[in-house]
């Protein structure tokens, strides 16, 4: 996977950046064109000449220097570069790096290329246990994750302060899987797709300020949007409230209700190839919405009622505007059971007219709703079944996808 890509290979200034020629090596091994940046810290560890002679490149360690003439405009080299390249991986990335890209800081080359990206950008953190568990570094951690960003997550071990705990850079062997794994899930199949996808629960207001709603936090749907981006695709990414950061290079439209959803959705529906509806949209709406928040003692002198009547089928509308309109759009849905999980889903596909459907059970121990990990059983229309094994919801997404790629190159 490795092999011809042009890679960046980002060098921030920690003790491990004594390990950063045999990461090089490997990846020149493997026919690699590896491009360098280095920080003014990481100079101190290791010297540009060393990395410039092992990966046959001048070294950038400045935004403006005689280094950066060979660009076609010495002065934007960094647009350049970050076009071109097929991955950047910053290894070590330092507390103090994370932080910078956490928060768009760009005060130097590396930082500044970082941002100037439309490829993969994989961080190997490295730095002493205390600074990794700082509660300051986790959060910054799972901001880069959520905007699309892979981490490769250090070990255990001696550290340079000889204290034990984690913050080692991985072995080489361990990085270069990590990058070969993010190269299989990254291999462009939908350049010039537009992929529209849903996630996130759905809020139906009973006054201004209380709601019906459910436990989605939107990460599968979040995770199908990264990887579709990250596989070519023109992303339209239409969400119900999350926290979640906005993925990288993914178009973002916000909804509350059911029916914002169902607005949006057919405004996007006519351009899509692909749709793909992991939101979870809920199935009814307060009737009566009350104009003013309805107060605390009325709530305790009387007996409230809310009666609450079917939100429109989002999902069930697309299939039969597809079917009437003889739409080559790829439809798929989510099932999210809690009995008879396989059954209920293949009756979906038919009643709804879909190509294929993804269920997984609200029971599952470590998936579904809030969890970082999934499991699912991708159902197609013509009855292929695929079960996967608890894994990533990233990984999930990827999976779903290889399905989606099968089914355009053999409907």
């Amino acid at each position: 996977m490795v092999h011809d890509k042009k890679i960046i290979l980002g060098v921030s200034g920690g003790i491990a950046a004594i390990k950063v020629p045999l990461l090089l090596r490997a990846l020149r091994k493997e026919n690699a064109d590896v491009h360098v940046i280095m920080t003014k810290a990481a100079r101190e560890f290791i010297t540009p000449l060393s990395l410039s002679v092992l990966s046959q490149h001048p070294v950038i360690c400045e935004m403006f220097t005689e280094q950066n003439a060979s660009f076609v405009d010495a002065s934007t080299w960094h647009i350049h570069l970050a076009l071109s390249a097929d991955a950047m991986l910053i290894a070590p990335a330092t507390a103090n790096i994370l932080a910078k890209l956490a928060h768009g800081i760009a005060d130097d080359a590396l930082t500044t290329l970082a941002l100037s990206l439309r490829c993969p950008l994989l961080l190997c953190p490295s730095m002493d246990d205390e600074m990794w568990k700082n509660t300051i570094t986790q959060k910054n951690i799972s901001l880069l994750q959520e905007r699309g960003n892979f981490i490769l997550f250090p070990e255990a071990g001696e550290l340079a302060s000889g204290l034990v705990g984690m913050g080692r850079l991985p072995e080489t062997e361990v990085i270069m899987k990590f990058l070969e794994k993010v190269f299989s899930n990254s291999h462009r199949d939908f350049v010039g797709t537009k992929i529209l996808v849903t996630a996130g629960p759905t809020y139906e207001f009973i006054d201004p300020v209380r709601f019906i709603g459910n436990r989605s936090s939107g990460k599968m749907g979040f995770a199908l949007a990264t990887a579709s981006q990250l596989r070519g695709g023109d992303v339209t990414l239409i969400s119900g409230p999350t926290h979640l950061q906005t993925p990288k290079n993914v178009h973002r439209v916000n909804v509350e209700s059911a029916e914002e959803m169902m607005k949006q959705v057919i405004a996007n529906f006519k351009e899509s190839d692909i749709v793909i509806m992991a939101a979870a949209v809920s199935d009814f709406s307060v009737k009566n919405q009350h104009v003013q928040k309805i107060k605390r003692e009325r709530w305790l002198s009387e007996r409230l009622f809310i009666e609450l009547e079917s939100t429109k089928d989002i999902l069930q509308y697309l299939g039969e505007q597809k079917k009437l309109q003889k739409k080559k759009a790829i439809l798929v849905g989510f099932a999210l059971e809690t009995e008879n999980e396989i059954e209920n889903a293949k009756k979906k596909i038919v009643s709804k007219h879909l190509d294929m459907i993804v269920c997984n059970s609200a029971r599952e121990q470590d998936a579904g709703f809030y969890a970082d990990t999934n499991r699912v059983t991708i159902i197609s229309k013509n009855g292929k079944t695929k079960s996967l094994p608890l894994m990533e919801k990233f990984d999930v997404a990827n999976e779903i996808l290889n399905s989606i790629s099968s089914m355009t190159k053999n409907p």
